[in-house]
């Protein structure tokens, strides 16, 4: 496994790192894993991780380290990341960077960059209130940028769309207070190992990905 790998997206909650991790994946030849995603498909299914989860996630808080570090472990031991992997939304603290760190190196894989998203307050504040997500599929909409056909209805689904409750302006506040806290110090970190990429998150979804894709000499 030597030498496969792994490229980590970070950013303020809102600055669309889900979004490009998803975009750029594929060209990555690489599978998407989202630990937000992760958390709350085990709070959907109950299992003992989502309980310990659940009261933190409806909070706008960081879940503890120890479990979201233990759900990533199981997840990047999966066959389909043996190649390598693109994460968003993890790590969120300096402590779950060191024993991702210390993972990935007991596994052969190599940190070959961290994209970072930046993007001020209001932008977010205007992003994420708007959005909504179907309670069926779990597609996500925008009421401005990308509505449905159907005002409260999924496209794909016909399922119901609703706002998430960590999509609620004072949720997102104090995701935000949190993000600079305890993530933020993680830029630095990343800028001395030498493998930060920066972007400009306040533009458009294609021009964030082709900043991406230019950066990191994708095609």
């Amino acid at each position: 496994m030597s030498g496969h790998k792994v490229y980590i997206l970070i950013g303020p909650p809102g600055s669309g790192k889900g979004t490009q991790a998803k975009k750029i994946a594929p060209f990555l030849n690489a599978p998407h894993i989202s630990l937000g995603d992760l958390l709350r498909e085990a709070v959907t299914k109950k299992t003992e991780v989502g309980s310990l989860a659940e009261s933190y996630l409806k909070a706008g808080k960081l879940v503890p380290d120890d479990v979201v570090i233990k759900v990533a472990e199981e997840r990047i031991n999966e066959e389909d990341c043996s190649n390598g992997f693109v994460v968003d939304g993890f790590p969120r603290t300096m402590k779950q960077a060191t024993a991702f760190e210390k993972t990935l190196s007991r596994s052969g894989f190599k940190q070959e960059k961290v994209i970072y998203i930046d993007l001020p307050l209001k932008e977010i504040l205007k992003r994420l209130t708007g959005r909504r997500s179907c309670r069926k599929c779990g597609a996500v909409y925008h009421v401005e940028f990308s509505p449905p056909k159907v005002e409260g209805k999924c496209d794909r689904c016909g399922g119901e769309l609703y706002l998430r409750h960590d999509d609620e302006e004072s949720v997102i506040e104090t995701r935000y207070k949190i993000y600079e806290e305890q993530t933020k110090p993680l830029i630095d970190h990343y800028k001395e190992l030498g493998i930060l990429v920066q972007i400009n998150g306040d533009q458009g979804i294609d021009r964030i990905f082709r900043d991406i894709c230019e950066r990191l000499k994708v095609s």
